[in-house]
């Protein structure tokens, strides 16, 4: 049976909105992240087969396939091409399944494959009424689509109703929001003193570690913000952080760790994705999860390390309530609460965290799992080696 390998995985530093990374153009920081994985490898760069990237509103600085011009910007050479994809939140999981689904079918050997989001620079009338204002169908991307006002008729379409429900259905108060936010913190600050996020990141300039983390957020000063939407429970404490950032693996097949000789560090056991309530739109990790387990004939005490994008609080929180996932295993080193959500990076970060941990702690396996726009969710599983 062929193999995916991942032979290594980078990243930037993740900074905050207007912060170190904002005035970088995306392709540049896309391409430092390429450079980074290239020099890792000592791989030619012209044998990399497809640079598969993923990156959200592909507007302004971040249009024109991104994936082909962060390729290009880094001085890679030109032969090799790159595609962008957008499977929302988790365009960058998904990216990483396209590379690796390359090579089990035998039609490449080498792929990169991530993501870049550079949110700093998405218009900020746009990001700002994105960020702050529950989206009706009148102002969503579904407007004027009379098959979707047949079937969904005109309820909001938008993550931070989703995420209302989602607290509402599943009983989690605020107070236990602010708890789990508040923890994100704290393990993502433990995390970064103790130097886990050090041999992932590639320092961009003079940045070093990410800039997301809180040190000194407690639960009083989140009871004290105001809900984002009126009468309702989540607040900007309990969501994830608008942020910038990029991140890159290198998968291989078999051919490919033979010919270059290459060391795989993990395997890629398991990869699937489906689909859920678009309404409610950030559940499916929960059927997902259940979904990627059993076409892998594994339960969660098989899985040693989780991590599940914390897009808001309720949603892992519900997701733990279903799975009944150890909360000890789920997010060890914080999440997007804490460390930030660069869109079409996020699902290459998460994976890449999960890769030097396992490593760090000698576990074996690990699961990865995202919330996405549409009711979406992909699940990989990978084998550390």
């Amino acid at each position: 049976m062929a193999e995916a390998y991942i032979v290594e995985a980078v990243r930037t530093p993740v900074g905050r909105r207007g912060g170190g990374l904002s005035a970088v153009h995306p392709a540049d920081l896309g391409a430092h992240a390429l450079r980074a994985l290239m020099d890792r490898t000592g791989v030619d760069p012209a044998a990399v087969e497809d640079v598969v990237l993923g990156c959200l509103d592909a507007v302004g600085p971040q249009a024109g396939d991104i994936a082909r011009t962060s390729w290009l910007a880094a001085g890679l050479p030109e032969e090799v091409p790159g595609v962008t994809v957008d499977r929302q939140c988790g365009s960058g999981q998904q990216a990483v399944h396209f590379a690796a689904q390359a090579v089990l079918s035998g039609t490449q050997d080498l792929v990169v494959a991530g993501g870049v989001q550079n949110m700093s620079q998405i218009p900020i009338a746009y990001a700002a009424r994105r960020a702050t204002e529950p989206l009706g169908l009148a102002q969503g991307p579904f407007a004027g689509s009379r098959g979707w006002r047949e079937r969904y008729g005109d309820r909001p379409v938008d993550q931070f109703h989703g995420a209302e429900l989602i607290a509402h259905k599943w009983g989690i108060t605020r107070g236990r929001m602010e708890e789990f936010a508040l923890a994100s913190h704290r393990r993502a600050v433990r995390a970064a003193d103790e130097g886990r996020f050090d041999r992932e990141i590639a320092p961009y300039g003079g940045m070093t570690a990410d800039e997301g983390p809180r040190r000194d957020t407690t639960l009083e000063r989140m009871a004290a913000l105001e809900p984002v939407v009126s009468g309702g429970r989540l607040t900007a404490a309990l969501s994830s952080q608008i942020s910038d950032g990029a991140a890159v693996l290198l998968l291989a097949g078999e051919r490919a760790v033979r010919d270059h000789g290459l060391t795989p560090r993990a395997r890629i056991h398991h990869l699937s994705v489906r689909g859920e309530d678009p309404i409610r739109m950030l559940t499916a990790p929960i059927p997902a999860t259940a979904y990627a387990l059993k076409r892998a004939g594994m339960t969660l005490d098989d899985i040693d390390l989780v991590e599940i994008n914390e897009a808001f609080a309720s949603v892992v929180l519900a997701w733990i309530h279903e799975t009944g996932a150890d909360p000890g295993r789920v997010n060890v080193n914080g999440g997007a609460i804490s460390l930030g959500h660069p869109l079409g990076a996020s699902g290459a970060r998460l994976m890449t965290t999960l890769l030097y941990e396992l490593e760090r702690t000698g576990g074996r396996y690990g699961l990865q799992v995202m919330c996405e726009g549409g009711g979406q969710a992909n699940v990989t599983i990978i084998e550390r080696l």
